[in-house]
C-alpha cells in the first residue's frame, strides 16, 4: 500500500528509548548524535522505493561524513509477514548499499509509533539540539519516473541545517510503502498521518 507521510514539525524532539542493531548492541537514540544533526530514516529491504534510493543515501552519508551528521535507520516492519525485512535481509541491504551508519530493528514498533512513521521511507531531520527540522522526501524522484535520484531536497535541508541557516519547509512529502503492522490497530487505512504525536 503506498502512503505519504506528513511534513508536519510540531516540536518534535529526537525520543528516548534504545533499539538493537544488526549485531544486537543496543543503541540509545537520544545520545546516540552527542550534538551532531541526525538524520533518521524509517527504512526495510524489501521495500521498492527504499531500493530506489538506498544506494543514493549511502552516497550522501558519505559525503557529508559521520562527524558533521549523525544517520540511522530504522526497521519496524512485522518480519513475520515480510521476512525478507529480517536481521539478515537489512544485513544484506547494507552492504549493497554501502550503509556504515546504526540500522536498527524495531521489533514491538515502538519507535514507528512514537515518531508517526507510516512509510519506507520516512525521513526525520533533527538539528543538534534535537528538535526536528526537516521531515520530507529525499529527493523527486520515484520508481518509474525520470527525475534525478540524487538526495538533491535531504542535502538542500542537511547543508542549510549545517551552515546555521533556516531550513526550508519540505516541498514534498516522503512517499513509500506503508509500514507493515502487527496489529490491525495501524495507520495503513490512512492516507496520511498528521505527524510526530
Amino acid at each position: 500500500m503506498l502512503l505519504s507521510a506528513s511534513t508536519s514539525l510540531d516540536g518534535f524532539q529526537v525520543p528516548d528509548f534504545s533499539l538493537p542493531n544488526l549485531t544486537e548492541e543496543h543503541l540509545t537514540l537520544s545520545t546516540y548524535a552527542q550534538g551532531r544533526p541526525l538524520l533518521v530514516t524509517f527504512a526495510a529491504n524489501h521495500c521498492p522505493y527504499v531500493k530506489h534510493l538506498e544506494v543514493a543515501l549511502g552516497e550522501l552519508a558519505a559525503d557529508f561524513g559521520e562527524e558533521a551528521l549523525a544517520i540511522l535507520a530504522i526497521s519496524s516492519n512485522d518480519v513475520a509477514s515480510y521476512p525478507g525485512d529480517d536481521a539478515a535481509g537489512l544485513q544484506s541491504q547494507a552492504r549493497r548499499a554501502n550503509w556504515h551508519f546504526p540500522y536498527l530493528i524495531d521489533t514491538d514498533q515502538t519507535a514507528a509509533h512514537t515518531f508517526g512513521a507510516v512509510c519506507t521511507p520516512d525521513f526525520f531531520l533533527f538539528g543538534g539540539d534535537g528538535v526536528l527540522v526537516y521531515r520530507g522526501a529525499f529527493d523527486r524522484s520515484s520508481p518509474g519516473n525520470e527525475e534525478p535520484n540524487d538526495g538533491c531536497l535531504m542535502r538542500a535541508a542537511i547543508s542549510a541545517l549545517l551552515a546555521g541557516e533556516s531550513v526550508a519547509a519540505p516541498e514534498k512529502a516522503a512517499m513509500g510503502c506503508s509500514i507493515k503492522w502487527k496489529t490491525s490497530e495501524s495507520f495503513e487505512s490512512e492516507p496520511a498521518h498528521d505527524g510526530p504525536s
